[in-house]
């Protein structure tokens, strides 16, 4: 625990001047490759920091601020594109702009950055959960991978809620909502581009999408152009979790998360290619609970097939879970401490 926190502060530290770097030299520089040309150190070494851990929950938060988010949102900047343009006013906001899932709304509402109780009955399920990996052993495979999706997501939406108060309470800012309860999707295009990490889709769109799609519009009409884009996104998501992978897994990449990735693109793509058929579709359409349980139900299959069994091979899902409730317990001895102190 010791050496983990000693290369938390060591991977933040390194963080902070990189992002500070940015901040202060590359908007002086031409927009376009001389841009990306300087901020390129910062890139390569943020794809180096999430290997200074062992634990998976450090790697793993590490790698997606860093690594993923913080990277693309930089590629981004470097051409005068993304969330970091217009340039944030103090170094601050860019900071926390540059590595977390956030972005300040259009629109804020009053009150918004305040845990609802929703939140609280998150927080309530998800402790019911890690109750129930005591008797993994009696679960049916099936449920335990239930178990493991639901574990995510909720703990997903835990740190994600905690980043956007402790922005709220030092920027004085509201910020957008990164998933939208994706177990309502009613299509595949809904699950991935309106519910589930928002940031994502919304990165992925000015860096990956819109110029695919610009490039392909040469070759064919607009209407199909957005196909190729499509497939794009997904296939670039899909490489990028082969990274997050190995930095979990420390084992060379099998294909499998991106395989998975194009399975959901090439799906979507096929969902809107029939949306398109008007005809088709008042013959075909489906009530919504309908559609929320094979869209929900597809995800889960594929990812049952393609997403978690490196995971589980290279017993990082194990790993993870035991992490989850060694924190717990620790979290409880602590309160307990306390408690006692005071009686």
């Amino acid at each position: 625990m010791e050496e983990e926190l000693k290369s938390l502060i060591k991977v933040w530290f390194c963080a902070i001047i990189s992002i500070s770097y940015c901040y202060y030299l590359p908007p002086r520089i031409k927009s376009g490759v001389p841009r990306l040309l300087s901020v390129f150190p910062v890139l390569a070494l943020f794809l180096v920091l999430p290997l200074l851990f062992s634990s998976v929950h450090l790697s793993l938060i590490t790698a997606f601020f860093l690594a993923w988010l913080a990277n693309f949102k930089l590629i981004l900047f470097s051409f005068d594109k993304g969330p970091l343009t217009p340039l944030p006013t103090n170094l601050s906001r860019f900071f926390c702009f540059t590595c977390f899932p956030i972005k300040a709304q259009q629109n804020p509402k009053s009150h918004s950055h305040l845990p609802k109780l929703s939140f609280a009955i998150k927080v309530v399920i998800f402790g019911v959960l890690l109750h129930l990996y005591g008797y993994r052993r009696n679960l049916s495979p099936t449920l335990l991978l239930a178990l493991y999706f639901a574990h995510l997501y909720l703990e997903i939406e835990i740190i994600l809620t905690f980043v956007k108060v402790v922005v709220f309470i030092f920027l004085g800012c509201d910020l957008e909502p990164q998933s939208n309860k994706p177990y309502l999707a009613t299509s595949l295009q809904d699950f991935w581009g309106r519910r589930w990490n928002l940031m994502v889709p919304a990165i992925l769109r000015p860096a990956v999408y819109a110029p695919m799609r610009r490039v392909s519009e040469r070759r064919m009409s607009s209407g199909w152009a957005l196909f190729p884009g499509i497939l794009a996104a997904f296939v670039v998501s899909g490489l990028v979790h082969e990274l997050l992978f190995f930095y979990l897994t420390r084992e060379t990449p099998t294909g499998e998360v991106t395989l998975f990735f194009v399975v959901q693109g090439v799906c979507t793509a096929a969902e809107l290619a029939v949306k398109k058929k008007t005809t088709v579709m008042k013959r075909w359409q489906l009530s919504p609970a309908v559609s929320r349980l094979l869209t929900v139900g597809f995800v889960f299959v594929t990812g049952g097939w393609l997403f978690t069994p490196q995971l589980i091979r290279s017993g990082v899902i194990e790993r993870y879970t035991n992490e989850a409730l060694l924190f717990v317990n620790f979290v409880e001895q602590k309160l307990s401490t306390v408690l006692l102190g005071y009686l």
